[in-house]
């Protein structure tokens, strides 16, 4: 037994083998996650800094260069109006007896469209033609006198030549005759101021007859019955007249920036807010000279003749007008908001980095020579073109290495460091 036990005593440690097998494996096991760990912990660091390196530094916002039609167009507002229109007055003052014209009545030349209440002028012709009348009495009589005096002077005088009168008789007739002679003129002219006078008085009770100066369409009418007119200082607008309605105007205010554009002998274009979806035709008949100054804005006055045999055009209407001065049917269309893109020296770097070559200078260009900046594959790049024609929202280019599709630089904001 004693060996037995000496044995089992001996043979006991055996197992401790195997376990420091294990905990070697195990420690090699976290040598290997640790180097692991370290690397991930390298390649994570790594591409952060790649990362951070190749993000982008500017947020871009880009429009497209397209291929189309351009017109070139001046805009303008205007008012729609007859040709010929005549605004009808009173030259006496009175009450409105009647009218006989109406909104949108057709009248002639020489109708009657409205009456003053001529009695007082009728009892005004009365009193002068009276007076006429004396006068011309008075002229008759004093033809008489003379007649009178110039054979009493007569007889004088014979009477004298034969020593029968004084020097004094003869004097006397003879101033007689003179006198009568003066008496004629002044009754003459006394006759021909109460004649004006009649006349003047017809004159002022024809015009309680109000009629039309022309053949056309009232427009307004400004009276009613009862009403009293005044034309003591300016005459008061009865009627307004229009003479022919299918023939209209339309005076526009073209800015003075654009009336260089604008030309006799243009075709424009015109809407109308009563038919948005109607488009009218008119002709630039003349471009005025007269400027109208409103709030130091300046604008002159384009005249178009427009054709209005349907009636569909009213005066006073509102004319949203465009006049066309150049037209390409294709062309390069470069969004005019790439060419109000203009980057400051700092934009410029943070575009194309601190060692790239500098961007054209503007000071250099023509002054039809823009530059426009482009996206491709990220990067940003200048290029300078040559302008056509616009139409406000794209502009031609007539010459540069630009193309249809290509991605054109509106706006550029530097990121902000750490975004």
């Amino acid at each position: 037994m004693t060996t037995l036990s000496a044995t089992a005593t001996a043979s006991a440690p055996a197992p401790a083998r195997p376990v420091a097998k294990r905990s070697l494996r195990l420690g090699r096991v976290l040598r290997w996650a640790l180097v692991l760990i370290v690397l991930a912990a390298a390649s994570l660091f790594a591409w952060r800094r790649l990362h951070a390196t190749s993000a982008p530094t500017v947020r871009y916002q880009t429009a497209t260069i397209d291929h189309g039609g351009i017109d070139a167009k001046v805009t303008a507002s205007g008012a729609v109006s007859a040709i010929v229109t005549v605004q009808v007055g009173s030259q006496v003052s009175g009450r409105i007896l009647a009218w006989y014209a109406d909104f949108s009545s057709s009248v002639k030349k020489g109708q009657l469209i409205a009456k003053i209440e001529p009695s007082l002028f009728k009892a005004a012709v009365e009193q002068a033609r009276a007076n006429y009348t004396a006068a011309k009495a008075s002229y008759d009589k004093s033809l008489a006198n003379r007649v009178l005096a110039e054979r009493n002077y007569a007889r004088t005088l014979a009477l004298f030549e034969q020593a029968l009168a004084s020097r004094g008789d003869l004097d006397a007739a003879e101033a007689a005759a003179e006198a009568a002679r003066a008496d004629v003129g002044t009754a003459d002219a006394a006759m021909l101021q109460s004649r004006a006078a009649l006349d003047q008085a017809q004159l002022n009770l024809s015009y309680t007859d109000i009629v039309s100066p022309i053949d056309g369409i009232v427009i307004s009418r400004n009276i009613d019955v009862g009403q009293t007119v005044a034309a003591s200082f300016q005459a008061p607008t009865l009627f307004t007249i229009a003479q022919d309605l299918t023939k209209m105007q339309v005076d526009t205010n073209v800015a003075e920036g654009d009336v260089g554009n604008v030309h006799e002998g243009m075709t424009a274009s015109f809407t109308v807010d009563a038919y948005p979806t109607r488009t009218f035709r008119g002709v630039v008949r003349q471009v005025r000279d007269n400027a109208t100054t409103l709030q130091n804005v300046v604008t002159y006055d384009a005249v178009l003749d427009v054709d209005n045999g349907d009636m569909a055009l009213r005066p006073t209407m509102t004319a949203n007008v465009t006049f066309v001065y150049a037209s390409r049917g294709e062309a390069v269309r470069i969004p005019n908001a790439a060419l109000r893109f203009r980057p400051d020296a700092t934009t410029v770097v943070a575009m194309t980095g601190p060692n790239a070559a500098p961007a054209p200078n503007r000071e250099k260009l023509a002054a039809d020579q823009r530059i426009i900046w482009t996206l491709r594959g990220g990067t940003a790049a200048a290029h300078v073109v040559r302008i056509g024609i616009s139409d406000g929202m794209t502009t031609e280019m007539v010459e540069g290495d630009l193309r249809a599709g290509d991605a054109v630089v509106t706006e550029a904001i530097p990121a902000a460091k750490g975004s």
